[in-house]
Formats: structure tokens, sequence, C-alpha cells
């Protein structure tokens, strides 16, 4: 297979013909660490989207959350699980339902989606941890991936041959993209979490979720990353084949969490895992 080496600018190029990502979505995401965006504002915009407030009262009234009443409103919602809490709730109802007319020969979508609600839970589970915020880190775990579905929306018959050669050479998946686009999908990620104006630190977590860099301190990216090989170390997709990336010994010192620790998020992930990912992609 001749490989198809991808541009920045040919990216973006694909990113503009995507389908639109929910107004309400884009706009949650990007209130990220605005003080100034109130909860009944977010309320009312996420009212106005049917399916996603739908999906996000499906999901608060779950024993994800385990509330002594049921809710009836995103208002009481609001409420009830805070701003915080329902932005992250909404955010993962109307991602999953953006990207799911995707049919490429051996693309899991499915899996895909088990993966990063696995890496959310722990991303958010590790950040309360190490008083990193605890929103964005449940946000970046969802979307880390999220070049991924680009890739295959824009390009899957190019991707599908990426998957025959990963399955090939039993190789990662970013190493098959880089041999066949000459990129892989945390680049293509941070391309379209900038095109989305997503905040700056999200957007280089995304670029750098596989491979951190030096850093003094724990950030977003050493959360994320620990996040997204616990996720595939635990098996969350449910596919034979599924490999755990190395792991980054600096990002997990960074993160000084001991095994009690470590152990705990991994208790916190198999108890909540399951019942996010039947309220979401059910």
């Amino acid at each position: 297979m001749a490989p198809k080496h991808l541009t920045a600018d040919a990216v973006v190029r694909s990113i503009q013909e995507l389908p639109a990502l929910p107004a309400v979505v884009l706009e949650l995401i990007q209130s990220l660490g605005d003080a100034r965006v109130s909860a009944e504002q977010l309320a009312v915009k996420i009212s106005h989207d049917q399916a996603i407030a739908a999906k996000t009262l499906r999901l608060a009234n779950s024993s994800f959350y385990g509330l002594a009443r049921q809710i009836s409103s995103i208002e009481e919602a609001t409420a009830i699980l805070g701003l915080r809490t329902l932005r992250s709730v909404a955010v993962a109802a109307g991602l999953v339902g953006s990207f799911a007319d995707i049919h490429c020969q051996g693309f899991d979508f499915a899996a895909f989606w088990r993966h990063a609600i696995g890496t959310a839970i722990s991303a958010r589970a590790i950040a309360q941890r190490v008083d990193i915020d605890e929103d964005a880190a449940f946000t970046l775990g969802l979307v880390h991936d999220i070049g991924r579905l680009v890739l295959v929306s824009a390009y899957e018959e190019d991707y599908a041959q990426a998957i025959e050669y990963r399955n090939a050479h039993d190789c990662l998946m970013y190493v098959a993209e880089r041999h066949c686009f000459g990129l892989d999908h945390a680049q293509v990620g941070a391309l379209l979490a900038e095109h989305w104006h997503f905040a700056p630190d999200t957007v280089a977590a995304i670029a750098a979720h596989h491979h951190p860099p030096e850093e003094t301190h724990a950030g977003l990216v050493d959360v994320v990353h620990v996040a997204d090989n616990i996720a595939h170390a635990l098996d969350l997709t449910r596919l034979d084949d599924d490999l755990v990336p190395p792991l980054a010994l600096q990002a997990w010192s960074r993160l000084h969490l001991q095994d009690d620790g470590y152990l705990q998020v991994f208790q916190v992930v198999e108890q909540q895992h399951e019942v996010l990912c039947h309220t979401l992609l059910a």
C-alpha cells in the first residue's frame, strides 16, 4: 500500500467538510475554565437541543450519580449536580451522538467510545487525587482520540488499510497511522481541537497524549496519558487485540500517586464504566 501523506492543510480541509458538532457541545467545551459562564445560561443552551437534553437527563438519573430522586428537567439537574458536572454530562452525550454514521471496515465504533469513556472516568479519578481540574480531565479523556474519528470519517478506505497494516504488523494504531498517513490521530486531534477553539492546554494535551513532554509539574497531559494507558490495560474495549501503549514513566512519577491511589482509580473505573457506557451508547 502506498502511504497517503497528509499535510496539516489537508487535514484542516477535511475537518471543514465534517458534519458540524452541535453548537451547544462546542460552547460547553469552550466554556471550560470560564468563570463568567452561569449555570442558568448553560441549562438553557442544553435544553434547546432535545437529543442532548434527553441523554443528559438519562445519565443524571442513572446509578452513575446515585441520586435519591428522579430529575425531570435540565434546570433541576443543574441545581442538584452542579454546573461542572452537568457540563461534563452534556458534552459526553453530545459527542457520542455526533459521529454515529461512521462505517469504516475494521473500525469498531462502540469499542472506540468504550475506551474513550473509560479514559474519561480514569482521568477524572486521577485528577481528583492530584488537584487538577477534574471536569477538564473528564472531557479531555472523552476527546483525546478524536483525531481517529476525523481520519475514519474523511479517509474511510485509507483508514481501513491502516487497520489492515496494524493487524498485519501487530503494532499500535498510531504507528500504522504514521505509516499510512504520515501523521497520527494525536496530531490530527490537536488540529481539530484548535479548529474548534478548545483551550490551549487541551489542544496541547491531545497532541501529546502518547508522548508527554518533559515538564516539572504534573498537568492535564500527564493525567490523560496515564488514564489512556489504564483504560487500555483494563481491556475496556472488549477487543482481543487491544494493545497497551508505552507508558511514559516521567508522567506516572509526576502525578505522585501511590499504589493504593492507583488501585482506587482502577476500582472507580470498574464500578462506573458499564453504567456510563450503557447510558451513553444505548
